[in-house]
């Protein structure tokens, strides 16, 4: 997985790329706070690829239970 995730924060855009899945989802998981946390810069909503990982990580292990 680390070999997949860039050393820099990630854009919305750059999570919906990452996961497959529509830009619109990765804002509904922010207002549902279901998906990675995410910080703002601004205006601008970024997250950490650690975060990622790791929430990645809890929804394979979810998936499992």
């Amino acid at each position: 997985m680390s070999d997949v995730l860039p050393a820099r924060f990630l854009t919305p855009v750059d999570l919906a790329e990452l996961l497959g899945v529509p830009v619109e989802t990765v804002y509904q998981w922010r207002r549902k706070r279901t998906g990675p946390r995410g910080f703002r810069v601004g205006r601008h909503l970024r997250y950490d690829p650690q975060d990622v990982r790791a929430w990645i990580e809890q929804q394979m292990t979810v998936g499992i239970a």
